[in-house]
């Protein structure tokens, strides 16, 4: 059989190829056809994967394991990078006619481009002729309904788009440049790109194309978007020259600090590596790779060729003359045809004729359990009756494990992606090298970060964003009109929180929780209540203290002063028993501070509401006395005086009073003030309160208190123009203004006021209209009594 290869490598000659198994070995090349392109010389990279397909071919012809007892050959024809030419010498090594074996090629290894791959696939699966790419790349070849004959040894670029992709999502780079080719290699890698960093926060900041008809002002464009960018890492897809093309307009603006991601194309390429006009630029560069493989013995077998144990090779005739002239020795000689060091290119055209020769032997092997159309007792083909559409079959099942030790398969038209990850490394004489820093195996990176050289100069991996991360207590808020990767870091508001770096919103915090000050924790709320230890909770108890220990020096002044007709006026009785109700008015207001109980929350309001219904019990009798006091003046009159005596006074305030204390009993026994925490109000303290259960009950027991001293207000108002000298109603008139006064505005004032400051309110209006009682009606008494003893007589006092 003889074995076909098409490898056009534009834009210097590349060659095509066929083998197969004869009865003898055979070799043979051929040239350009007649062009005048051959003058432009031999290409060392293609010229080495030349002599790679011979190794390999003479390689199993040696092999006991590997098609004993057949014999491969090979013929090799230079299609020039032309895809006008490939397709004719293809097709002429199908038909047999350009090859010195008496049958046609069933297998070709070649379509170097994916243009010529697609051109060779296309023609040739009509005759079912299976093809073997070592380079072209495009994912649309992996079409097995276009193109069912296709096989490459090299991964799709579907996958080093991926790979990049993963490279920029593992160092958290998330706004990138983009450079690349305006034809399909580019456009397609763009694409793949963004779909694979779809969701993981990666943004373009800008894509640049490059067309190879207008590099140069393409190139200079392109690297002034990349200045004025703040994108500090910029993904590069396209070819070397156009790679060099913008390293050197990158260079001319001093544009030295931008890491480059390099796509296969260009990642490995020797000129760039090589150019000093361009290495503070290219320095640095992280790209992805073919994967490289040794391949043991073809470094000596390319130092020991010589045109005089190849006669009719005529590349090697060429190169000899293009580096000798004469009968010189490959040994010390140093170029891309003898490097071995790392044989990318050169391992997928090892690949393939391996893959071509194991699907051959199980062809060839009888019976084979393996077979793909599975009848063991089918006849064996003969090396010299191989049918394409029979080998096509063992190619799409081929597996088999490399002499390097890896397992060779298949997948469709795809082989598994592999590929190298490579680094541009400074060296101490100003030089590029290429460092292998890692490999891709599927999805996964396998990467040395330690051993990477930054463009930075620094170990520190590069950062570029369009945006810093927001820290945990803040959240992204996307800037209108811009990519996602460009936001704003907004505080989260009291009582939410975001505990993560770049959160997208903020969560809030259970009721029972609160807001940390840096708003990265729930922390669970503080009980607050009017306290005795805070500012306000010890103002108010001075007040209230104040004031009982002022009622009761008032107190002891009447009790003392007894018999004067000061204190005896009005009923000293009642003095005495109003002012022991102001002192429990002080003195309940206690009972409001403090953390509330259940006992507490229900003792605090009855204290209230019966102490103050006692103390405007008696103004109220007080007020009823004075009318009845001058009335009974009048003829016939006496007898009124006499409805309103002591007992009748007394009963008179013990009967308003109870009054009071049922309606208290009532409330407290079917619905009273429960201790309970007021969750609703947003802080980080929760208030622990006396709830109003029942506003009726509460609402009833200030109607009535507001009933009597409205009342008394009225009565006392009709009595303040009496013609005694010391009318008592004109005191309590102004104490029942202030008292009425204070109590409407506390309605409001309390509804309103949040927390605690509630029960802060309440206390207030006690204390407030408590001291205004206590001081507009004991007051000017108490001055008499202390500071003018002489108007302190009965003359005085009943004097008109």
């Amino acid at each position: 059989m003889a074995h076909h290869t098409v490898v056009p490598l534009s834009p210097i000659p590349a060659p095509c190829g066929a083998f197969g198994p004869t009865a003898g070995a055979q070799g043979g090349t051929a040239g350009c056809p007649d062009s005048g392109l051959f003058s432009v010389g031999l290409d060392h990279a293609p010229l080495q994967y030349v002599y790679a397909m011979v190794f390999a071919v003479e390689e199993i012809n040696h092999s006991t394991m590997l098609l004993p007892g057949v014999k491969l050959g090979y013929h090799i024809f230079d299609s020039c990078g032309q895809v006008p030419w490939a397709l004719p010498a293809a097709l002429s090594l199908v038909g047999g006619g350009s090859t010195s074996c008496d049958q046609a090629v069933p297998l070709i290894i070649g379509g170097a481009s994916s243009v010529t791959a697609q051109i060779l696939s296309s023609t040739l699966g009509q005759l079912s002729v299976p093809l073997i790419s070592y380079l072209a790349s495009c994912p649309c070849l992996s079409d097995r309904l276009r193109y069912p004959n296709f096989f490459r040894t090299i991964p799709s670029d579907i996958y080093q788009a991926r790979a990049v992709a993963h490279l920029a999502i593992n160092f958290n780079w998330t706004w990138i440049g983009a450079v690349v080719a305006n034809n399909d290699y580019g456009l397609m890698a763009i694409k793949i790109f963004q779909e694979e960093t779809q969701g993981a926060g990666v943004c373009l900041a800008f894509v640049e194309t490059l067309r190879r008809e207008n590099i140069m002002s393409d190139a200079r464009r392109a690297a002034l978007t990349i200045q004025a960018s703040t994108a500090r890492v910029i993904l590069i897809f396209t070819w070397y020259t156009d790679v060099r093309e913008l390293f050197l307009q990158l260079t001319k603006i001093n544009v030295t600090d931008r890491q480059f991601l390099a796509s296969e194309a260009w990642s490995t390429s020797g000129d760039l590596l090589q150019n000093p006009s361009t290495s503070k630029v290219a320095n640095g560069v992280l790209g992805v790779a073919i994967r490289s493989s040794s391949i043991p013995g073809f470094e000596n077998y390319l130092k020991n060729l010589h045109p005089i144990h190849h006669p009719g090779d005529e590349f090697l005739r060429e190169i000899w003359e293009a580096e000798f002239g004469g009968t010189e020795s490959l040994e010390r000689v140093q170029n891309l045809f003898t490097d071995t060091s790392q044989l990318r290119v050169t391992y997928n055209v090892y690949l393939a004729v391996y893959a071509a020769a194991h699907a051959l032997h199980n062809l060839l092997s009888c019976p084979d359990s393996n077979s793909p159309s599975g009848n063991n007792s089918s006849t064996c083909s003969s090396p010299n009756n191989i049918k394409p559409t029979e080998l096509l079959q063992y190619l799409n099942n081929v597996n088999f494990t490399t002499p390097q030790g890896e397992m060779f398969y298949f997948q469709g038209a795809d082989i598994p992606a592999k590929y190298d990850l490579v680094n541009w490394q400074s060296t101490p004489e100003g030089a590029l090298k290429l460092v292998l820093i890692g490999r891709v195996d599927g999805f996964d990176l396998h990467l040395n970060e330690s051993a990477i050289q930054w463009s930075t100069g620094s170990s520190q991996v590069p950062i570029s964003v369009c945006s810093e991360s927001c820290p945990p207590g803040t959240r992204m808020a996307s800037r209108k009109g811009e990519p996602v990767c460009c936001f704003d870091c907004i505080p989260c508001a009291e009582g939410e929180i975001s505990n993560k770096t770049d959160s997208p919103h903020c969560e809030r915090c259970p009721l029972e929780f609160w807001s940390n000050a840096k708003r990265t924790a729930c922390i669970p709320r503080q009980l607050d209540f009017l306290s005795f230890n805070e500012t306000l909770g010890i103002t108010l108890t001075t007040f209230a203290v104040s004031g009982a220990t002022v009622t009761t020096a008032v107190f002891v002044v009447f009790l003392y002063y007894r018999q004067t007709p000061m204190v005896r006026a009005n009923n000293s009785e009642l003095s005495f028993l109003l002012l022991l109700s102001l002192k429990l008015c002080f003195l309940c207001s206690l009972v409001f501070i403090g953390r509330p109980s259940v006992w507490a929350c229900r003792f605090q309001q009855a204290a209230f509401g019966i102490s103050f219904v006692l103390c405007v019990s008696c103004l109220q009798v007080k007020t009823i006395v004075v009318l009845a006091a001058f009335r009974s003046a009048r003829p016939g009159a006496e007898a009124l005086i006499r409805w309103f005596g002591p007992g009748q006074q007394r009963g008179s305030v013990c009967f308003l009073t109870c009054i009071q204390v049922i309606i208290c009993a009532i409330w407290l026994s079917l619905s009273p003030p429960v201790p309970r925490r007021d969750l609703g109000f947003q802080g980080l303290k929760v208030t622990l309160e006396c709830a109003m259960t029942s506003v009726v009950g509460f609402s009833l027991v200030l109607g009535y208190i507001g009933l009597l001293a409205c009342t008394c207000l009225i009565l006392a108002f009709l009595a303040r123009k009496l013609p005694d000298n010391f009318n008592e109603a004109k005191l309590i008139t102004f104490s029942m203004l202030i008292f009425c006064a204070v109590w409407v505005a506390f309605v409001p004032a309390y509804v309103s006021s949040p927390g605690k400051y509630t029960v802060a309110v309440e206390i207030f209006a006690i204390l407030a209209s408590s001291y205004g009682l206590l001081f507009c009606i004991f007051a000017p008494k108490c001055f008499i009594i202390l500071l003018r003893p002489e108007k302190n007589t009965k003359k005085h006092l009943m004097a008109r």
